[in-house]
């Protein structure tokens, strides 16, 4: 999800401590963060077209997971990278990632995920680029992601990481938006940002 590390009252008042998903409970709503390590990044408000993009993708995905038992959510929806065992107070990572399929239902409760999504997707924008190509990169391999999309609307490209039995991930894969992009969790699932492509070809636009 975008986000930076500026303007949030949150992440201006936090800067020399870490901190916990119990401490994350407390932050107002309308002032958004995602947890890194226990360091909080200020989430900045979705463009249009980042919400296209992660609308229609997300509408892909649900449409195929009819009747299926994986589930696939959209951003705000809070991921806690830790064991399905750790207490609020030990959690130093919770995200938002901008799609996140899960297939173990034991990882579902009220509050959202906690443990390892199969997939998430992050739609990239200036603000969010170095957290996504690397913070989170790191953090989603870290905890065994299986699968990490990278969508960039500007260079129209999808960079698609997988978790290689050595518990790093590959090299990512590159697809433009005009590909048919194949999901890797699944054996018959493909994502088309074709219409997109074409919609971002014809008008002007700004992250």
């Amino acid at each position: 999800m975008e986000g930076e590390v500026k303007e949030s009252s949150v992440v201006e008042q936090y800067t020399t401590k870490s901190f916990t998903y119990a401490d994350y409970l407390t932050w107002p709503e309308d002032d958004p963060v995602e947890l890194i390590e226990g360091i909080p990044y200020a989430l900045s408000a979705p463009t249009r077209i980042h919400q296209e993009i992660a609308g229609e993708i997300f509408r892909q995905i649900a449409n195929y997971l009819v009747d299926k038992p994986c589930k696939v959510y959209v951003a705000p929806f809070d991921v806690r990278l830790a064991d399905a065992k750790a207490k609020a107070d030990t959690i130093t990572n919770v995200v938002q990632p901008d799609i996140a399929i899960i297939c173990d239902k034991e990882t579902l409760d009220d509050k959202g995920c906690l443990g390892s999504p199969d997939l998430i997707m992050e739609v990239v924008s200036p603000s969010s680029a170095a957290k996504d190509y690397i913070k989170k990169l790191n953090l989603y391999e870290k905890y065994d992601l299986r699968e990490y999309w990278i969508i960039h609307p500007v260079d129209k490209i999808v960079m698609v990481y997988q978790l290689e039995q050595t518990g790093r991930f590959s090299r990512s894969t590159i697809y433009s938006f005009e590909e048919t992009i194949p999901v890797g969790i699944f054996d018959d699932l493909t994502i088309s940002l074709a219409k997109i492509s074409q919609e971002l070809t014809a008008e002007q636009y700004t992250l």
